[in-house]
């Protein structure tokens, strides 16, 4: 039973952090030393960006979890890290350890999503700044941004697939900044459109797949390095065909 219990908390720290963005060998890490804290000296763990195996000993069956949404939270990542230090400390016991996962797998967003698409927007603005615009870009670049962002985001709960939500966001984003330059609220069209991306940039994930690349885990790094580039040739294209319509 307890061995049972023990699968099932390695299983859903690793089944949290893999949703959450975190690097692939830092979830096999994490599963393997919460396993040999109670014990479990022979735990072995395979994670992939959409699965994870898990087995206590070569002698016991192998658990298999589906990973099928994944986002960027890395405050959950931080708390599942935080638990796995406590319990490798001996400052949790299974029970409290599993009830603490199981907490932070409820957690719905850390911050509501006018305060996302608010930080998004001041984002967009500052990158224009950074990419030698000029502050009357700024307001522009705050307010495209920002719509793009949330637009996004809508586009991700209704359409399952990433590559369209991000590919629709930026015709939004294309044609906002080109809107905002005709009718005189906007200058420069290019240093708004170049700030107000950089929300929508995949940069988590462009980071991971060369962390897991040099780390060797070769399946999850090219799996990951294809996502990231889907997403940016998705953001790419978007801007591209109002380039080609206008």
């Amino acid at each position: 039973m307890e061995q049972h219990t023990v699968t099932q908390v390695c299983l859903l720290a690793g089944k949290i952090m893999l949703q959450s963005g975190a690097e692939t060998y830092r979830v096999e890490d994490t599963m393997v030393r919460i396993a040999q804290s109670f014990g479990m000296e022979n735990a072995q763990a395979h994670a992939t960006p959409t699965a994870i195996m898990f087995a206590i000993s070569t002698s016991e069956p192998t658990n298999f979890v589906r990973i099928i949404d994944r986002a960027t939270d890395l405050h959950k990542v931080a708390q599942v890290n935080s638990i796995s230090r406590h319990i490798s400390s001996g400052e949790l016991t299974l029970s409290e350890a599993s009830k603490q996962l199981h907490t932070i797998e409820q957690q719905k967003d850390t911050y509501p999503k006018f305060i996302q698409v608010l930080a998004a927007a001041f984002v967009s603005g500052g990158f224009t700044i950074m990419f030698d615009g000029q502050w009357y870009d700024f307001l522009p670049s705050l307010v495209v941004g920002g719509l793009s962002y949330g637009l996004m985001t809508y586009f991700h709960e209704v359409v399952k697939i990433r590559f369209f939500a991000e590919f629709l966001a930026a015709i939004f984003l294309g044609l906002t900044a080109y809107l905002s330059v005709q009718i005189g609220f906007g200058y420069h069209i290019d240093k708004i459109i170049i700030g107000s991306v950089m929300p929508l940039v995949p940069g988590v994930l462009i980071t991971n797949a060369v962390r897991d690349l040099m780390a060797g885990h070769l399946v999850s790094g090219l799996s990951k390095g294809a996502e990231a580039f889907l997403t940016s040739f998705a953001i790419g294209a978007g801007i591209a065909v109002i380039f080609f319509i206008v």
